[in-house]
């Protein structure tokens, strides 16, 4: 299994998932023309993504989804929430995840998870193929029992590091936005981010990247310095970015 990204921050998330013969794309933030453009980037069309995985509703994670599936019939999973949460016009073809029971996708187990965010029914995944696990976990803001029982035993990790406290509280953002963003429904900081590492199991996570770094509230340098402690002894950590996410990942 190999994982690889197209973009990840608050401007668009695209993440990839490969093994076998199938192509998943989880979410899709990015227009049409930019969604092929860092595909082939990355070795592949539109015309191999085998289908498309929606974690919530909001426009960074959702907007290409639609227009992307109408002109290549691309399967579309979301929750029935995040269905009913937006008029998302006519899809060829739509499956809903109920009750985030897990299912399959050629030889790849999916295991949706509930997370703590505000959106309607959000998800993020696991994902299962030959002896190996990979969790996708960005877009929550609170690290749940039920999360942390999900996403410790993974062999590779996408995990969202989103700002930093000071930084957030001193930034741009009003203090409604800054309320939501560092509240239990928003997003992860690198603090919660490295707390959860410590109580992972380290020694089977060996490929880690930390994304949905945010451009306004946090730095790369800010997340490293935080989690250089949670990460020590951890064989790849990768740090994602806006504009080219990250390359392909082997597990």
């Amino acid at each position: 299994m190999k994982f690889a990204s197209l973009g990840s921050g608050s401007r668009g998330n695209a993440t990839l998932v490969a093994f076998e013969d199938q192509l998943l794309l989880i979410d899709c933030g990015f227009t049409i023309k930019e969604t092929e453009a860092r595909l082939e980037r990355l070795g592949y069309r539109a015309e191999d993504v085998s289908a498309v995985l929606v974690t919530h509703e909001h426009s960074d994670h959702l907007k290409g989804v639609p227009p992307l599936s109408r002109k290549y019939g691309m399967p579309v999973y979301m929750t029935a929430g995040t269905f009913r949460s937006r008029d998302l016009g006519k899809l060829p073809e739509l499956n809903l995840i109920e009750g985030y029971r897990p299912f399959e996708l050629g030889n790849i187990l999916i295991q949706p998870v509930a997370v703590p965010h505000d959106a309607n029914e959000p998800t993020q995944f696991v994902f299962e193929a030959g002896d190996k696990r990979l969790g996708v976990l960005t877009d929550l803001g609170t690290i749940s029992a039920h999360v942390e029982d999900c996403f410790s035993d993974c062999d590779g990790l996408l995990l969202e590091a989103n700002h930093d406290p000071q930084m957030l509280a001193y930034g741009p953002y009003p203090p409604s936005l800054k309320r939501r963003v560092g509240g239990p429904w928003g997003h992860l900081s690198n603090q919660q981010a490295a707390g959860f590492l410590h109580r992972s199991n380290r020694e089977r996570l060996q490929t880690l990247v930390v994304g949905h770094i945010s451009q306004k509230n946090n730095c790369v340098e800010r997340a490293r310095e935080t989690l250089a402690d949670a990460t020590d002894g951890i064989e790849r950590v990768v740090y994602a970015c806006q504009e080219q996410g990250f390359g392909w990942l082997h597990l």
